[in-house]
């Protein structure tokens, strides 16, 4: 018994003494910290922005904006031409208001096609800011042919299809063989951080084309495969069903009427359209016909496109009109502007006997290789009645196929989509009803409605791995309207002076007058323009007259001092009395002079 008792205190003498020893070594052990969490670094998801500043709700003026942080691309710099409503305006270009004042650094203008709806406004954004610009031969050689015009030079960078190349840090850009009615034309797949970005330009599918150069469908089929996040494709043929007829028709067409015809042969077309003037100058050599041509864009767009290799005809068989009026009327042919009808054009000019070498004769054949833009329907119609009255023959695309568009039908953008095959769709170069036309056939293709984007003018389209989001006007995108030498110096005040003139005419009320005397030295004097013709309703100038002499002697009686008080007081009152009368409202400009 006593033997157990020592085991056990023994045994519990042990067990304190490692208890002990574990206290001291837990003491002198330095106490470790706890695991702290990682923090999770969030990556920045790339966004990357599409701002259209021009070209849709409109036909022209196409101009496209891709943002990534402190970069931009440009897609295009057009024009457009001005409505019958904006009085002396010769052209619209995009506001660039929101490229100089971002803080952001332009790093390229890539160009589709050299129309002017696509480079006519570059000189004018090139005296804003500078950047180099990105296009195949030919419309290079066009805006460096417009650049001179305005005495500024260009960086440019001639790229060919199929060659990928590099615009700043962000953008990855690859230019597509596309066909459409000016030589040169490229669509455009746009590498950025938020994806890839689809761009046709103005396009049509052309199985047989003049100058040889397909489509290249399988590079589209594997972009399409690739991925791509966003399209923009041309809508501006998209109202119409089928397909667009190809440029050989149109060679056909004028092949059988040169062949047939021992008239002297004048014919209109886009100066930008060389293969057609290349067309129409090998039917012309065929058929032992000499050459001339008249327009001032005609000649240099043919010069230029001589120069480059894409017109080729013997000096022998190129004629000045200076010197082409011996040439028999069966032996020549003139290639000319004015399709549109615009009044100093050199067809218009032939219409109305002002050119100075051609003059037309009842033996004239005329031919029209377009047919009319909307909104030049009117112009195009006096020339045509002009040239008919003065007893020519003329051919129009009423008559024969003697003009097919450059831009895609619905089975054409229906293959561009399946061969695309865009996450988002965004329809662009297009009015208000096309632009919606484009967006309903894309949802008859199976695009969902909520990937498709109409935007106007000015609004963003925002692109991210998560999806596209839209933002309305971030930028001014109305049109600056360019008159002569001033850009933007006429606004819609201006304009609408301009159209009061045009409707009602100027009435201007001039007198002398002693303010202090309080009475009317001299006048007032009546001058009308546009108004009325004066000899022949001298009683209400006459009421005029006396009708702003009772106004101003009415002030000068309430001791009125102040000239705007005084000129509005007659500008009202006299509006009111000569619209009492006549049931016109013309502008009415007081001139008061203080004696």
């Amino acid at each position: 018994m006593e033997d157990k008792e020592k085991k056990q205190n023994k045994k519990n003498n042990s067990k304190q003494s490692k208890e002990k020893a574990d206290t001291r070594k837990s003491k002198s052990a330095p106490k470790k910290e706890p695991k702290k969490a990682k923090k999770s670094v969030k990556k920045a998801v790339p966004e990357v922005k599409v701002i259209p500043l021009g070209g849709l709700g409109e036909i022209g003026k196409n101009m496209t904006a891709i943002e990534y942080e402190n970069e931009i691309l440009l897609i295009d710099c057009g024009l457009s031409f001005p409505d019958d409503d904006m009085f002396g305006i010769d052209k619209v270009i995009p506001d660039f208001d929101y490229l100089v004042n971002s803080g952001k650094k332009i790093s390229g203008l890539i160009i589709t096609h050299g129309h002017e709806d696509h480079i006519g406004a570059i000189p004018y954004l090139l005296k804003e800011l500078n950047m180099p610009i990105y296009g195949l031969r030919f419309p290079i050689g066009l805006i460096e042919n417009k650049l001179k015009e305005h005495g500024i030079k260009g960086d440019f960078h001639i790229i060919n299809a199929g060659d990928e190349f590099r615009v700043g840090k962000h953008f990855t850009v690859e230019p597509i063989r596309i066909t459409h009615s000016i030589a040169d034309a490229v669509c455009y797949s746009i590498k950025t951080p938020a994806g890839r970005i689809f761009h046709t330009g103005d396009f049509k599918i052309d199985y047989t084309p003049v100058d040889g150069n397909s489509i290249d469908f399988a590079r589209l089929a594997q972009i399409g495969s690739e991925g791509v996040m966003l399209m923009m494709a041309d809508s501006t043929n998209v109202t119409r069903e089928g397909y667009t007829q190809s440029e050989k028709v149109v060679g056909e067409t004028l092949d059988g009427i040169f062949r047939r015809s021992k008239k002297r042969i004048i014919i209109a077309t886009f100066s930008s359209n060389v293969h057609r003037i290349q067309k129409i100058i090998d039917i012309a050599l065929q058929c032992g016909r000499k050459v001339a041509i008249s327009g001032r864009s005609m000649v240099n767009v043919v010069e230029l496109a001589r120069d480059l290799g894409y017109i080729k005809i013997p000096d022998s068989k190129l004629v000045n009109l200076n010197k082409a009026g011996n040439i028999p009327d069966k032996e020549f042919v003139v290639i000319t502007t004015g399709s549109q009808g615009e009044p100093m054009s050199a067809l218009a000019r032939m219409a109305s006997n002002d050119h100075k070498n051609i003059h037309i004769r009842p033996n004239d054949m005329v031919i029209l290789s377009s047919t009319p833009v909307p909104g030049n329907e009117i112009t195009v119609s006096n020339v045509v009645n002009q040239l008919i009255a003065k007893g020519a023959e003329v051919i129009f695309s009423d008559i024969a196929e003697t003009h097919v568009s450059g831009h895609a039908c619905q089975e054409e953008l229906k293959l561009m989509h399946s061969l695309i095959r865009p996450k988002y769709f965004m329809p662009v170069h297009g009015e208000a009803r096309h632009l919606q036309k484009h967006s309903d056939l894309a949802n008859e293709l199976g695009l969902s409605s909520e990937n498709i984007f109409i935007l106007d003018n000015g609004d963003q389209l925002t692109l991210t791995s998560k999806g596209a989001t839209k933002k309305t006007k971030v930028a001014e995108a109305e049109g600056i309207f360019v008159d002569g030498l001033g850009v933007g110096d006429v606004g819609n005040i201006v304009l609408r002076d301009r159209r009061l003139l045009s409707e009602s005419g100027l009435i201007i009320v001039v007198a002398a007058i002693d303010r202090d005397a309080g009475i009317i030295v001299s006048g007032p004097n009546i001058i009308s323009r546009g108004f009325v013709y004066v000899r022949e309703n001298e009683d209400i100038i006459d009421a005029a007259r006396k009708k702003a002499e009772s106004i101003i002697l009415d002030c000068l009686d309430k001791n009125m001092n102040d000239w705007n008080g005084i000129k509005t007081a007659v500008r009202e009152g006299l509006r009111k009395h000569i619209y009492n009368k006549t049931e016109r409202s013309p502008i009415i400009l007081p001139v008061f002079m203080e004696v």
